[in-house]
């Protein structure tokens, strides 16, 4: 995962794309973030898509317990994480997923059609 901090409190993020340290995990430069004490806003322009990439199961454990470590801190902190998908059907699609996201993750997954109105969406949320 690739963050992209340079316009804070926007924040890309590309999650196929490797990080600045590819040696250290992405929560280390998730928690930088999270250590700013400043809210934010996720942004993606890969859109919704609805493979499934497989995690190991040490993988899903060591994000659950991050997760669960930062929990307070995501909820105070990050405003929203915001998908830019053009495709209607994709978005609609993506309605059900972001019920769990929200849940697991502590802040809401919306999904814009254009970059324009994502980062509308940012500035209104900030």
């Amino acid at each position: 995962m690739q963050i992209d901090d340079a316009d804070f409190p926007v924040v890309w993020i590309k999650m196929n794309a490797p990080g600045k340290d590819s040696a250290a995990p992405a929560f280390n430069e998730f928690e930088a973030l999270l250590a700013r004490k400043t809210p934010f806003v996720l942004l993606s322009g890969e859109g919704f898509t609805e493979s499934k990439h497989e995690h190991s199961a040490d993988e899903m454990k060591m994000t659950t317990r991050w997760m669960k470590a930062h929990k307070n801190e995501l909820k105070a902190f990050v405003k929203a994480s915001i998908l830019i998908e053009p495709n209607t059907v994709k978005r609609a699609a993506a309605r059900p997923f972001a019920i769990i996201y929200e849940k697991f993750w502590g802040y809401p997954l919306l999904m814009a059609a254009s970059k324009e109105e994502a980062l509308a969406t940012a500035k209104t949320l900030l």
